[in-house]
């Protein structure tokens, strides 16, 4: 089959959940943009939204026809186009509302994973558990008379175990989309020694067609993103507990927080990032790495601690952050939790005498927002390093260290062949973490 014939007929599982509704809306609007081809006319394409969750289901059918609703709109100029042999078909609205309708026309939802046996493809973005990724792929394999491609959304499992224990002789591929995968632009992709080479080849003229950037990644735990994010993370847990040695543990979490957001230029904190993917999957994460890292200690007491508490983090269904180690009124940082008391202290109680206890801020610091698509940001960041290099305040040693750590993470990644090359490093961070700069640089040499 070719790659148009491998899209007649699909299934997303785990299509309500946030991964799976991405994946859903960018797979769904590919394959009406190739069913609406004069030369796919009398083929019929089939896409099913499988989940579990009825009711997630009716909502994501709202969410898939109102966002479809926005791409057409940003695209008429392209769909007169697609729509010129229809004479009844006039304005704007009327190419619009029909696009919505051809490509919801598409898209089945359904309870039952059956449906996936009449499929070529079979996307996965169901729960990051191996044991139900595993018990998916092989109902599906041992009913399937098509031998379908399966391609599994995990950040962390390693494909060849997935392959070995479902038997699906090289029929996977990881391609790991960002969260939110609508408007992520990247795409980490993961092959197994036993991948078939068939898989990749259709994966990269699938994520051209989206859009997207791909960044390989050798098959090991982790993968390149979260590879370095959990050793970042567990960098950031580990001084913020040393910190509270000599200061309460809502100061050292502030500390750190801000040393990571403000000091380092990025778009969050460190604890605000494990705030955002959430307190438990980032426990999941490490102890899924944990089993294949042998030369370091991939968990987190600390993580421990806030589960048993039932502090999770996460988000909400509507996209808002769930408290977590941070509290959090309409997107902003307004309290750190007391792990002691169980309750949140607000920021004005402390934060103004941690900010002093850090010292004076670089003259050339500059936020996130101001640099991050700044054409000069490479001049602004040599300045920059070179000016919090040369100064002895307590808040610009920690972030001086922060980085090189960084820096460090990033290089085992390739050194331990995760990464293929430093440049595939930095961009993952650039491109999935929004990072102003990748890990990997000469700023403080």
């Amino acid at each position: 089959m070719n790659y148009e014939e491998k899209l007649e007929n699909v299934t997303v599982i785990g299509a309500a959940g946030k991964m799976g509704s991405g994946i859903l809306l960018l797979t769904a609007i590919e394959i009406a943009d190739i069913s609406l081809k004069p030369e796919h006319k009398d083929k019929s394409f089939i896409l099913y939204a499988m989940d579990i969750n009825q009711k997630a289901l009716s909502g994501l059918m709202n969410y898939i026809q109102s966002q479809v609703l926005k791409a057409a709109e940003k695209k008429t100029i392209a769909l007169r186009k697609t729509y010129a042999g229809r004479k009844d078909l006039v304005s704007n609205s009327e190419i619009i509302d029909q696009y919505v309708k051809d490509v919801m026309s598409i898209i089945r939802p359904v309870t039952t994973i059956e449906s996936a046996y009449e499929s070529n493809i079979v996307f996965e973005a169901a729960s990051e558990n191996p044991d139900l990724k595993v018990k998916l792929f092989s109902q599906i394999n041992q009913n399937s008379k098509k031998k379908p491609w399966f391609f599994t959304n995990t950040s962390s499992i390693p494909i060849g175990k997935i392959d070995t224990e479902a038997k699906l002789e090289g029929r996977i591929l990881g391609v790991h989309f960002y969260n939110p995968p609508a408007v992520q632009k990247l795409v980490e992709v993961i092959k197994s020694t036993n991948t078939l080479p068939e898989l990749p080849e259709f994966a990269t003229k699938l994520i051209k067609n989206l859009r997207k950037i791909e960044i390989p990644s050798h098959d090991f735990a982790g993968f390149i993103g979260n590879g370095h994010f959990m050793r970042d993370a567990l960098y950031g847990m580990s001084e913020a507990t040393k910190l509270s040695n000599e200061m309460p543990f809502v100061e050292a979490v502030y500390t750190i927080n801000k040393i990571t957001q403000d000091y380092l230029i990025r778009p969050m904190g460190i604890f605000q990032l494990i705030d955002y993917v959430g307190i438990d999957v980032c426990q999941y994460i490490m102890k899924v790495m944990s089993a294949y890292v042998k030369d370091e200690d991939i968990h987190s007491p600390l993580l421990d601690k806030y589960i048993e508490m039932g502090v999770k983090g996460g988000q909400n269904s509507d996209g808002s952050q769930k408290d977590g180690f941070l509290k959090y009124e309409k997107g902003r940082v307004v309290g750190i939790y007391n792990p002691d008391k169980k309750q949140y202290v607000n920021l004005s109680d402390f934060a103004a005498k941690c900010d002093e206890k850090l010292g004076t801020v670089p003259t050339s610091i500059k936020p996130w927002k101001a640099v991050v698509g700044n054409p000069q940001k490479e001049t602004i960041f040599k300045s920059y390093f070179s000016e919090i290099k040369s100064m002895q305040t307590l808040g610009a040693k920690m972030a001086v260290a922060y980085a090189l750590r960084s820096k460090e993470i990033g290089l085992k990644l390739v050194s331990d062949k995760v990464a293929y090359c430093d440049k595939d490093v930095n961009t993952v961070l650039l491109t999935g973490f929004f990072h102003a700069y990748g890990p990997i640089n000469e700023y403080l040499n």
